[in-house]
């Protein structure tokens, strides 16, 4: 009897670690998509109502939205938007110091991923004390000068099971370069070290 007690336990934790980071990704996407649609979706604007009083709901829709406009957007600012504009722009973004902060730190991160300059794809491996204890960071900044650091860089640290982390100054002869990939070594602190080194 406890064979088949410690056999069914086995798979069952087995099954459970195969079906609930699946669930929860899952989940979590859906959750994003179907948030995003529901607040985006425009179909009762213009479909007001149906036979039955009802607005009518199209799936999808608002997630079409978010996509039509980032692509009418980039088209836009590609194609469109001069120097004078931009100019323009800027200053009526000096006006609202609060907004001005929300949109350039949003702005920033987003580049920082997607931008032209990606400023997370050097994983870096930083001493942090006489112990020879070492974090995993990503070099964002090489030359600090114009903080009247010479020889400094700036070194982000991600936070594991987060999106949050602290930007470090060190001295770059402190800083040696990883050579694995950029996402390997994100997913790696990440997941607090347990996954993303194949």
């Amino acid at each position: 009897m406890k064979r088949i007690a410690s056999a069914l336990l086995r798979y069952f934790v087995k099954g459970l670690l195969i079906v609930v980071p699946l669930g929860a990704a899952f989940f979590l996407i859906f959750w994003a998509i179907s948030s995003i649609d529901n607040a985006l979706n425009l179909s009762d604007i213009f479909w007001p109502g149906s036979k039955n009083g009802k607005p009518l709901y199209i799936p999808g829709l608002g997630i079409l939205n978010v996509l039509v406009v980032i692509f009418i957007a980039g088209i836009l600012v590609t194609n469109v938007v001069t120097d004078p504009i931009k100019r323009w722009f800027n200053r009526w973004l000096n006006r609202l110091p609060l907004f001005k902060f929300l949109y350039s730190s949003i702005k920033d991160l987003t580049e920082a991923f997607v931008g032209e300059e990606k400023k997370f794809n050097e994983p870096v491996l930083v001493e942090v004390n006489e112990f020879g204890l070492k974090k995993i960071g990503f070099l964002v900044q090489k030359d600090l000068s114009e903080l009247n650091l010479p020889g400094e860089v700036a070194v982000y640290f991600p936070y594991s099971y987060s999106f949050a982390g602290q930007v470090v100054i060190i001295s770059a002869d402190k800083v040696k370069p990883i050579d694995k990939s950029a996402a390997d070594m994100m997913k790696f602190v990440i997941s607090g070290g347990v996954s993303g080194l194949y």
